[in-house]
């Protein structure tokens, strides 16, 4: 089964009473026998092939035949199958709690926990064990994936106390330590670590390793698990990073990895977009502009050119729906910095299909422009999660919405800082050459006043980039020096704006 890449919408409807009630955890139906038996033996003989189409297809057929609305018999009825193979267990209950996460709702914290559990056993064997197996790309960046997910998930579940019952609220106290933040990322992080994946990658730039060239497989006996899931593990601490609000770490961790090349990360379609979106995303909060526009073009561009492959996927509607993100973020980063030059004409003309008229809003600076700004990264955010464990003894209430009210505090207020940035912006481009005090009465504010605008947009258009350098993102920019006019007798300067247009 292909598990969609970034599931932020919840988890599915509630299952009809009858299908739980007549779900029996020990029956095992033959096709499932069959599939197990197979998958087992695939597993054994490193046919990458074969598991990933059972792993795409097999899976995906069955649950959507048989447990459409049930979980899947349980690790212990089919361990008769693989021979009670300890490892093989784990990868079948990984896919048994990421079917349950998908399909059934809702899920207790007893099931969360049990999950967390299995998953801390899996890369346990993984970091620790020798596990001499390959897997498709595909299932080891699910695995990543949904791991991340199901920690998001939790911090969702355990922040909504309110309507909690006391059989409830015993589990979040009995299962407290299950998705710890610190356990979480320290897992992924032991993941880059032992696969020496930045090393990999180090040395695969000196011609010294085929990782890419190999999309990250051992074509000579060995095992690609601890090395691709390595690599994912970057990706996914990326992600975790953007949830907790801690950008600048995020991209760090990421910085291992050239965007401006083909990689591992692009042969999965959910890799490739989530990459690009946190990227992005990421950038865009820490007034990287220019990056954030770059990189959300080619990624929408791909999308334009090769989501009609992918219409079959059980990924097609994520992918609908993250391409639709990340056009609101780039009208974001369009409308707080233009770089029309960056952008594709066929990505433009989506953009103005989807958002011209919040974008034309935006070039203001009033109510409308801030309330758009509101609505977009609203729609577009990742769902940002508080990692730290409620306090089960006050009142209760919901606090899942306070990190996210947080980010966009601080997003808004970033916006009323560069909301007259965009009208100086189209002012300065009618002139070469201005008068603060001309340039002033444009703006219907005193020269103090305009003074401050200025460097607030040479403030604003400066960043600090990866290697700790401090880069312009706008698309233009100016200076101002005073030249001495003796014919004047009642001022004695004028201060000129110069424009010094970038190419």
């Amino acid at each position: 089964m292909a598990a969609a890449y970034d599931r932020e919408d919840g988890l599915a409807p509630a299952p009809p009473p009858h299908a739980a009630d007549a779900y029996d955890p020990n029956y095992v139906p033959d096709s499932v026998k069959t599939f197990v038996v197979h998958l087992y033996r695939h597993i054994r003989d490193k046919n990458v092939y074969e598991i990933h189409q059972m792993y795409e297809g097999g899976f995906q057929r069955l649950s959507d035949r048989l447990f459409r609305d049930a979980p899947w018999p349980s690790a212990e009825a089919v361990a008769p199958y693989c021979d009670g193979d300890h490892v093989f267990l784990l990868l079948y209950k990984e896919l048994w709690y990421r079917h349950a996460h998908a399909r059934l709702s809702p899920l207790t914290a007893a099931h969360r926990a049990e999950s967390w559990t299995n998953y801390c056993d899996l890369f346990s064997v993984v970091l620790h064990g020798v596990v001499n197996m390959q897997l498709p790309n595909q299932w080891l960046w699910d695995m990543v994936d949904e791991f991340v997910y199901q920690f998001q998930s939790f911090c969702q579940y355990r922040a909504k106390l309110k309507n909690k019952t006391e059989d409830e609220l015993n589990q979040l106290k009995q299962f407290d330590k299950a998705w710890n933040v610190y356990g979480v990322l320290n897992y992924l992080q032991a993941l880059v670590e032992k696969s020496m994946i930045t090393q990999i990658l180090e040395r695969e730039k000196e011609g010294l390793e085929q990782f890419t060239a190999t999309d990250g497989y051992d074509y000579e006996g060995g095992s690609n698990v601890l090395k691709v899931l390595g690599y994912y593990s970057m990706i996914g601490l990326l992600r975790i990073h953007c949830l907790l609000g801690d950008y600048h770490t995020g991209l760090k961790c990421l910085a291992p990895i050239d965007l401006n090349q083909q990689g591992v990360y692009t042969i999965v379609i959910g890799s490739h977009i989530s990459t690009i979106y946190h990227y992005g995303f990421a950038n865009l909060m820490m007034r990287r502009y220019v990056d954030a526009t770059r990189e959300f073009n080619k990624i929408l561009l791909y999308i334009l050119k090769y989501k009609q492959y992918h219409q079959k996927s059980p990924q097609y509607d994520q992918i609908l729906k993250k391409n639709e993100q990340m056009y609101a973020l780039l009208a974001i980063c369009l409308s707080l910095c233009p770089q029309n030059k960056l952008i594709d004409e066929n990505v433009s003309t989506q953009l103005k299909e989807k958002y011209n008229d919040k974008m034309t809003k935006m070039q203001r600076y009033d109510d409308e422009a801030y309330a758009a700004y509101d609505e977009l990264f609203s729609y577009a955010c990742p769902k940002f999660i508080t990692p730290s464990p409620p306090v089960l003894d006050q009142p209760l209430t919901n606090y899942n919405q306070d990190a996210y009210r947080l980010q966009l505090k601080l997003f808004l207020y970033e916006v009323k800082q560069q909301q007259l940035l965009s009208g100086i912006r189209s002012y300065l481009k009618l002139y070469s050459t201005i008068t603060i005090g001309k340039l002033a009465q444009y703006m219907e504010v005193d020269e103090a006043t305009l003074r401050s605008i200025l460097m607030t947009y040479k403030h604003k258009m400066h960043a600090v980039d990866s290697d700790g350098k401090i880069v312009s993102s706008a698309d233009f920019d100016f200076y101002i020096v005073e030249v001495m006019l003796s014919n004047v007798c009642f001022c004695p300067c004028h201060l000129f704006m110069y424009l010094v247009y970038h190419c």
